[in-house]
């Protein structure tokens, strides 16, 4: 696996999403296209994975979307030598780049085709707006907002995820269930 990076302070982070449909250990991560099997999946706390809208081309620009239970599942989903970070590890990035109010311009992206957006100030981190799955297994958000998991359980059925809409410059925190689809940015160990 070619893995692209860049140091942000004194963390290396990955810079495209993660994209892997098998755990470190080998064990495949179900992919789940349907609505009514994302749903049941999550209320049974089984590790799944999609593209935005089920299309693999958003999986080559966006990576791919993991419920909560693919993030923390024991067969490992970041690659060998890397890990999913935690909650105080992504407010450790954003403080190093100068808040939250700050730190969305200088994570954002750097490709020219997603029409529309603003192309702010760079720093290699290449944040994309890829969207979500809602836990009832409808999609959002693509061209729009980016989510990105964190590892850190909020409540029983929540956890930390950071996300950032591209008509600001904030990097936003926010709870949300674990049954949702979001992106993975990992971190390396």
């Amino acid at each position: 696996m070619n893995i692209k990076e860049v140091q942000i302070g004194y963390q290396v982070w990955m810079v495209e999403n993660l994209n892997v449909s098998h755990f470190q250990n080998g064990a495949v991560i179900p992919e789940v296209t349907g609505h009514k099997e994302w749903k049941e999946y999550g209320e049974e706390s089984k590790p799944a994975w999609c593209y935005y809208d089920n299309d693999p081309a958003n999986g080559d620009k966006y990576g791919k979307l993991y419920n909560w239970y693919a993030v923390i599942h024991p067969g490992g989903l970041a690659p060998g030598g890397w890990h999913i970070p935690g909650d105080e590890e992504w407010t450790r990035l954003i403080k190093y780049l100068g808040g939250f109010t700050l730190a969305g311009e200088k994570l954002a992206f750097t490709n020219k085709s997603v029409k529309g957006l603003p192309l702010f100030y760079q720093i290699g981190f290449n944040a994309l707006p890829g969207g979500y799955r809602k836990l009832n297994g409808f999609f959002s958000y693509l061209g729009y907002c980016g989510f990105w998991w964190s590892s850190t359980e909020r409540i029983p059925d929540n956890a930390w995820v950071r996300y950032i809409y591209f008509n600001n410059h904030d990097v936003n925190r926010g709870s949300f269930n674990k049954k949702s689809g979001f992106s993975v940015r990992c971190l390396r160990d």
